[in-house]
């Protein structure tokens, strides 16, 4: 895969099964690389696999579609080239889709009543003046902002107590409505200086349950609770009263129980979240305790559908599994749960139908196809990833298993390209560290290894989806275990002959970061490093990030002693490797200064190095940053690599321009790494 082939990918979201369970509907997603923007539209598929997918909608950026209970109506969000996504829907009979919703900010996915008349979702509601209300208020003449609490911005957001997200309503046009009449305006159920999120319907449509956080003490813990309240916005009530992070709330077909998941305790502070999984529990819809459904040692919800999945008298729950996301089927009535998709794929998402459950899976040589389950039977429904895997430009990964010092199994994929080697190498880090590499299709080791590197990836005690205990291992020893796990991972790949012992570079983000910019101040074996947009300095991170007041106390402890011992930055005096720092300019989660503190301290001693900033991006810059700069950010990591571990597919005569050119006008994927 080269930089180019960005423009290659499709991403599928998750998909809206018809009652009848005949059909499913995915949004699909492109990074249109010409226009520097993201695509996105519907697309149908028959769920029998009868007949190819095809385009539904021809929106700028369609998604989040949803199946009225009737089988009526289409719901879902449609954004312009510059507006904010609203929502629309579509008659399945035929017909134009009707706008419903002209929210300032954009309104949230759909959430159907049970009558197929009513839509729930959530939108952001901005105070008076600010983002644009007042179109003679320019951005640096609002009013000055008074903040009083520890939670008030967000990565990827902005500042978020000027803007809460709040539940609405909104009535379907009646039948016999023409196409000009206007159609409702929405109603705002809920309000207050709170975030409200993750809507749903009670079976009768007398409730909505959300969440939110709206106890006492809201503000210094990760604590969040179901509500309930009628749609005209009566009878607020608290239905958890836990210590517990509760998302996604669905009922149960009768009424009478609420499904979620959940990280049921965090601990007397509400802050103990270091490594805890987030399992399936249930919960009485009158109020009461949370009650596992999985053991939550073992099971931690990794899809990325947005609701809990009950139907056909089960949940469907998708669960980290050492690099997979496998698929359960989980009974309601206590039976024993299912694995319906396991082995080496990631499930994305999950819908279901007409007793037909589709689920969005990706692997490693795809970002995502749908595959319809039905009792003893799953057919494979879509192509997406054809045109990538078309190029011949993908390569597989080989799982393997290394041994730490201590014992202890560490689990991870070596990537390598064609040919007899040896190879040099690149040793890559995730972020998180609560996350995993695994088996789905990762665009950046795809492009290091067709540009002929092979790639090391293994998930390091602290990762998920190898049980709490996993997770857990680096509270307050961050650098350690899991330094030892990632090291000795790379000493037994380096036992194959076909890899190139003496070049190896690292490199890794956020977490990543941490634990690149940590092991470059350790040793000098590797030749040159990658520290991108890392967790460099626990103590300036407390009043610079977004998460800052409560991840380093619960990550590092509070002891100066101990948390010197695990800051990179502290020992980065000790770093003579030449090291590309990679930064986003609006980054609120690893603030700039995490970077730019790390430039400055090699550039005054003359260790080689460059600093790369993105402007406009924050923490998500490599997944979610504009299709430009996601593109530039490949070139230049492959130009780096050009420069200090030269392949014959990446030898360039621009590898040592700084940061930022591209010299002679041309595009620098096409230079750096030399590929046709």
């Amino acid at each position: 895969m080269r930089p180019t082939d960005l423009s290659l990918l499709r991403t599928p979201g998750v998909a809206a099964v018809s009652p009848d369970g005949t059909t499913a509907v995915v949004a699909v997603s492109r990074l249109d690389l010409a226009a520097d923007e993201y695509r996105s539209q519907l697309w149908t598929v028959p769920t029998d696999a009868s007949a190819p997918a095809r385009p539904l909608t021809h929106g700028h950026r369609d998604s989040a579609p949803a199946f009225s209970p009737d089988g009526r109506w289409l719901a879902y969000l449609s954004a312009g080239r510059e507006g904010a996504p609203q929502l629309h829907v579509l008659a399945t009979a035929g017909g134009a889709a009707r706008r419903l919703t002209d929210h300032h900010l954009g309104a949230g996915a759909p959430v159907w009543s049970p009558d197929s008349r009513r839509i729930a979702y959530t939108a952001r509601v901005p105070e008076a003046g600010r983002y644009g209300t007042d179109p003679d208020v320019a951005p640096a003449a609002e009013a000055p902002r008074l903040i009083t609490t520890l939670k008030y911005r967000a990565d990827g957001v902005g500042f978020t107590t000027d803007r809460r997200p709040h539940v609405f309503v909104v009535d379907l046009p009646a039948d016999t409505a023409e196409d000009l009449t206007a159609p409702a305006a929405p109603f705002q159920v809920t309000g207050g200086d709170v975030d409200d999120s993750d809507v749903t319907w009670s079976p009768d449509g007398a409730e909505l349950a959300f969440v939110s956080a709206r106890h006492e003490g809201a503000d210094t813990d990760r604590v969040s609770d179901v509500y309930a309240v009628r749609p005209d916005g009566s009878g607020l009530r608290r239905v958890t009263d836990s210590r517990a992070a509760v998302s996604h709330p669905a009922y149960d077909p009768t009424g009478s129980t609420i499904y979620a998941t959940a990280v049921p305790d965090l601990g007397p502070a509400g802050r103990d979240f270091v490594g805890r999984n987030s399992t399936l529990v249930r919960v009485d819809a009158a109020g009461g305790p949370l009650v596992p459904l999985l053991d939550p040692e073992d099971h931690d919800r990794g899809d990325e559908t947005p609701a809990t999945v009950v139907a056909d008298g089960a949940v469907f729950f998708g669960v980290q599994r050492r690099g997979a996301v496998e698929l359960l089927r989980v009974p309601l009535d206590g039976g024993a749960p299912e694995a319906l998709v396991d082995g080496p794929y990631t499930v994305r998402g999950i819908g279901a139908g007409g007793g037909v459950v589709v689920a969005t899976v990706a692997h490693d040589r795809s970002a995502g196809e749908l595959i319809a389950i039905t009792p003893g039977r799953r057919r494979l429904l879509t192509g997406f990833g054809a045109p990538l895997q078309a190029t011949g430009r993908l390569h597989r990964m080989r799982e393997t298993t290394a041994t730490a010092p201590d014992g202890y199994p560490v689990h991870g994929w070596v990537t390598t390209p064609p040919g007899p080697g040896p190879h040099p190498v690149l040793l890559t880090v995730h972020g998180g560290p609560f996350a995993q590499y695994g088996w789905t299709l990762f665009d950046e080791t795809q492009a290091y290894v067709e540009a002929g590197y092979a790639v090391l990836m293994c998930n390091p005690r602290g990762s998920s989806g190898y049980g709490q205990a996993h997770g857990r291992a680096v509270k307050e020893r961050m650098g350690e275990l899991d330094a030892d796990d990632v090291l000795a991972f790379l000493d037994a790949a380096l036992a194959d002959p076909t890899l190139d012992a003496t070049r190896v570079g690292l490199m890794g983000g956020s977490y990543g970061g941490f634990m690149t910019t940590l092991l470059l101040g350790r040793t000098d074996r590797f030749v040159a490093g990658i520290s991108e947009r890392g967790f460099n300095d626990p103590v300036s991170f407390v009043g610079s990030s977004d998460i800052g007041f409560f991840f380093p106390d619960e990550y590092v402890g509070t002891d100066p002693e101990r948390i010197a011992a695990q800051s990179p930055m502290a020992h980065a005096h000790r770093i003579t490797t030449p090291t590309l720092v990679i930064h986003s300019e609006e980054d609120w989660r690893c603030p700039l200064e995490q970077g730019t503190r790390l430039y400055v301290e090699l550039k005054r001693r003359g260790v080689p190095t460059e600093l790369l900033l993105f402007p406009g991006e924050g923490h998500e810059l490599s997944r979610s940053g504009t299709p430009g700069h996601r593109r530039a950010r490949l070139e230049h990591v492959l130009r780096w690599w050009g420069r200090w571990l030269p392949t014959s597919r990446n030898t360039s005569a621009v590898a040592e321009l700084p940061a930022g050119s591209s010299g002679a006008g041309q595009p620098l994927a096409v230079q750096a790494t030399r590929l046709s």
